[in-house]
Order: C-alpha cells, then structure tokens, then sequence
C-alpha cells in the first residue's frame, strides 16, 4: 500500500572556553594547572520559520480524486467543477493547516484521476505538493532516471494491508497463507497494494523481482518470469515488459493467481467483481476496505491484517527545504504526533480544525 523525514537547518554551535579555577601561589615549587576546554555545547536546532510560504504565494496542490474517504472529488467527471472540490480526510487536514495563524498556508486544489507517478508530478512547474493516499517510498522520491527529484513530508497515516473478501469465505480465507492457486486476489497495479501483497504471499522478492516460473498475461501475450530485474513489479513503476498486465499464474499450488485492475476501473467495479465471483478477494488498504465491509451489511468482510504499518504523506519537489521543514512541523502539531489520525477524524471530522484554532505561533 525508508522515510522522507524533517531536514531543519543547523545553527552554527558556540563554543565557549573556560580557564580551570585553582592552581599554586605564586613563587611555589608544586605543579602548575593548565587552562582548559570544556566539551563544546551540542549544536542547538533551529526552529521551522512560523510561515510557511512568502506572503501572497497560493501553493498548487494537486489530490488524487478516487480515494474515498482519504481523499476524493465532488463530482466525478473531470469536465465538472465540482472534480476540483477536495473532500476526506485529507481535504480536512489541508483545511486545517490553512487554518493556522500565521502559517501562511494556502492551497489551490485540482483533482488528478491518473495515479501512476503522480508522486512525481511536484517536480515539474504545475504544482507545488500532491497528495491523495501516497504512501511513503524512498523509491518515488527518484525520477525514471534514478535522481532524486521529490522529498515527502512527514507521515500523518498510517496505513495496513488487507483482504477484503465475501462474507460467506471469510473463514476459508482469514489469512494470507490459506490462498493457493485455487483462488484468484485483485491487486490495483502501481499501488502498495499490489507490490505488498505480492511480497507478503511471496510471489516477489523484497526488490520486486517476481518468482521464477512466475507467468504474466500481457497485451503482447504471456512472459515468465526467469528471476532477474526484467520481471519486476514496484509501487513506483514495473518492468516495461508487465506493462498491460492482466493476469498472473503462479509457478505452483502454494501461490494465489492474481487479477490485476488498471487504474482507471473505479472501486465501485472492482467491487462487483468480487460481488460477482469474478475475483475471491481483493487485497488492498484496510481502510478502504472497511468502508466497503460496514457498506455491504455482512456481504463483505476484511481479513488477513497485514502485521506490518507504512506511512502516507505529501510529496514535493525536493529543492523545498523550507517549506518542508514548516509544513513537518504544523502536521506534527494537527496529527500530535501522529497520535491523532484516521480513526480520530472518522469520529470527530472536525478535530484537525480545532486543533488548528488552538495553535500560536
């Protein structure tokens, strides 16, 4: 579904020299005491500036626009101006950080519906940060050409993987190891969900490279997969060969086939593909798939909780060290530390907002 964390400026340290107390009188035969140094003070840190953003600059923040409820547009179609209202949980925590006296924070949000690489989309001139449910790699802040090109802010989800799977085979199915090749998992390509899941029921290793005998159905027909780095599947960009893919046959029973969805299929789809037996689960974010579990009244049911957490954040370009080191440290304030989060803002959506009236510079 390796962390880009604050970088806050060093002020130079001051070091202070002592002369030691004590010593002989004057025209005395005993030894004589030597001035010195005492060990110089740590290197205090400077302070984030308390605005965040030159007075009159509107930051261009682009949301990718089909991730409810974290974030999400107003109207599905992109000709709409509704397309560019910003809602969820993000859209809440922007508000919030806007809401900031003296931040001087202010956002101008787009709604994106095209998700592979738009992690990256900070480093060109059309906007300023991205958000929208990315997950926190080290691997998305490079380009294609392997040089750094975004840096993320500090992590204000935490997000899980899971399954979301029929009610009636939830016993069958209530962890990652009951899945053989008799049951077929949907993965949204270019997503954590994909590569995560690929990696917990060990169909790729921890670089990507699928498991050898591992065979793809493409545009351009089946590849196998024979172990080297021409059959690799990431969060942020497969192999050019996988382009297209469609389906995966694993190289044995122990494995699950795997269906993958485009990026394009909305989840309401993908959904009635699992509705209709078309997939046996869907594997992907826990709280998206709770959204779908309380929606279906029993229908559907999450299981296999993945043990392990990752972060998501907004990138943006890595040359804007001030900006990212102020906008660390008011959603660390928002988030408290990330103590405050999805579950608090499901219960309470305005919490980011009261928070927000409470800070002083």
């Amino acid at each position: 579904m390796t962390r880009s964390g604050a970088r806050r400026p060093l002020l130079a340290a001051a070091f202070v020299f002592g002369v030691a107390a004590g010593g002989c009188d004057e025209g005395s035969d005993g030894p004589s005491t030597s001035p010195t140094a005492p060990d110089p003070a740590p290197a205090p840190t400077a302070p984030p500036p308390v605005r965040c953003a030159e007075e009159g600059r509107v930051l261009e923040f682009g949301f990718f626009a089909s991730y409810e409820p974290i974030s999400y547009r107003g109207d599905p179609d992109p000709e709409s101006t509704a397309f560019d209202e910003h809602r969820g949980y993000e859209a809440d925590l922007l508000s919030a950080l806007e809401a900031m006296d003296g931040a001087g924070l202010s956002f101008d949000r787009r709604g994106i519906d095209v998700w592979p690489g738009i992690w990256l989309l900070p480093a060109t001139p059309e906007f300023d940060l991205v958000g929208g449910g990315i997950t926190i790699l080290e691997e998305r802040t490079l380009d294609p050409s392997g040089a750094p090109a975004v840096a993320f802010t500090s992590g204000h989800i935490e997000f899980r993987h899971s399954l979301l799977v029929r009610g009636a085979d939830a016993a069958t199915l209530r962890e990652y190891s009951h899945l053989t090749s008799e049951f077929r998992v949907g993965v949204s390509v270019e997503t954590t969900g994909e590569s995560r899941f690929l990696q917990i029921v060990g169909l790729i290793d921890d670089g990507g490279v699928l498991l050898v005998g591992t065979s793809v159905t493409t545009p351009e027909g089946t590849v196998v997969a024979d172990g080297t780095e021409a059959f690799r599947i990431a969060a942020s960009g497969s192999s050019a060969n996988l382009s297209g893919r469609s389906h995966l046959e694993p190289p044995s029973p122990g494995y699950p086939q795997v269906v993958f969805f485009g990026a394009e299929l909305p989840r309401s789809e993908q959904l009635l593909v699992l509705a209709t037996r078309g997939v046996d689960a869907l594997a992907g974010d826990e709280i998206a798939n709770r959204v779908a579990e309380a929606a279906s009244d029993g229908f559907f049911a999450v299981t296999a909780l993945d043990t392990e957490f990752e972060l998501g954040g907004f990138a943006l370009d890595q040359g804007e060290e001030v900006l990212l080191a102020c906008l660390d440290d008011k959603l660390d304030y928002l988030t408290d530390e990330r103590n405050i989060g999805y579950a608090e803002w499901l219960d309470n959506p305005s919490v980011f907002l009261e928070r927000a009236e409470a800070w002083t510079p």
